[in-house]
């Protein structure tokens, strides 16, 4: 049984280096830059989160106490989320932006970075805003 062909075609070796005295050699390949994953989890994050904000302003929209104590439960997961996505975002672009060796992986995704950094910022202050309405509503 032969193995499968491999999925992308190989590349050129970046340098060979002769070992002295032996017929081997040292060969230095050209690693291509991946994706950050605190980026992407960032990007994730911030959009629950502001799907999150966004039904705490429906429910602080909602008359009555039932829903203030809902709004009040879901900010705690918005807040949770947009403060998670800020982090995680924050040290995505921290990642990126270190300089490392020619063996070490280049990561990319400084957008979804920022991305992920301003959805989770606008889900912390739209779930926090979300439940000043509710206590509003609920006390008037």
């Amino acid at each position: 049984m032969t193995p499968p062909p491999p999925r992308e075609p190989a590349r050129p070796p970046k340098r060979v280096e002769a070992v002295a005295g032996t017929p081997f050699g040292v060969v230095h390949l050209d690693v291509p830059p991946v994706t950050s994953g605190l980026a992407v989890g960032s990007l994730v994050a911030g959009i629950v989160s502001v799907l999150v904000a966004l039904l705490v302003v429906c429910f602080g929209a909602a008359a009555g106490m039932g829903g203030a104590w809902a709004a009040g439960a879901f900010t705690v997961l918005g807040v949770l989320a947009g403060a998670g996505a800020v982090l995680a975002g924050l040290f995505g672009l921290r990642q990126i932006r270190r300089v490392a060796p020619p063996p070490a992986v280049r990561f990319t995704g400084r957008g979804l970075a920022v991305a992920g950094v301003s959805c989770g910022g606008a889900g912390l202050l739209l779930s926090l805003l979300g439940l000043g309405l509710a206590l509003l509503v609920a006390l008037a």
